[in-house]
């Protein structure tokens, strides 16, 4: 089964490709000859999810999926939430978006925070959904230097490592991204 995955992120790309496993060949947009940003302009994940593949589909004609993740910290009022690729910017730096949460976190003593992550397929022409869900706390400096985004601030709950400390089997085991595309899989090979 191929299927086109709309980023062009390679750390995501090895990340999803290790998840979904051989049955299932993913092509970066790259590949396609498709290399300008997707929008990401609307005001939930679900809906950068939805529009980021039914953008290349429209390119294509073909199955896509595409994902959208918000770290979504309690203490900030659900931020960054949907704009956390940019929260520092537009150029979407991630040592810059960490510095940020750093900041706005230093007089807070609730860490709390989620990741999650949204997966939109449109597959035959039709549309699913798919989510994952990973909470856990916001630790006070960088950890670590595996995974990418948000992962050296980030532990999860029942660890006391960071995401960015982590193997990347052992992030796929338990991260909101991995719970998003088992679903992802198990529908995949169902169908």
């Amino acid at each position: 089964m191929e299927l086109i995955f709309a980023t062009n992120n390679s750390h995501k790309l090895k990340e999803i490709s290790a998840l979904l496993g051989n049955e299932i060949r993913l092509l970066s947009p790259a590949e396609l000859g498709i290399n300008e940003d997707i929008p990401e302009e609307f005001d939930t994940i679900e809906e950068n999810a939805m529009a980021k593949a039914r953008y290349i589909y429209g390119l294509t004609g073909r199955d896509v999926f595409a994902d959208d993740t918000g770290l979504e910290i309690e203490a900030l009022g659900g931020e960054p939430g949907v704009h956390s690729a940019r929260y520092a910017g537009p150029e979407k730096n991630f040592e810059k978006n960490i510095d940020k949460v750093l900041d706005r976190m230093k007089n807070y003593d609730c860490r709390d925070a989620c990741f999650r992550t949204v997966i939109a397929l449109i597959r035959n022409g039709s549309e699913h959904l798919f989510e994952g869900k990973v909470c856990g706390k916001i630790t006070k400096e960088r950890r670590g230097s595996e995974g990418f985004g948000y992962d050296p601030v980030f532990i999860p709950e029942g660890f006391n490592i960071t995401f960015a400390q982590m193997s990347l089997e052992e992030k796929n085991r338990i991260s909101h991204r991995a719970e998003a595309f088992r679903k992802l899989r198990s529908f995949l090979l169902k169908t």
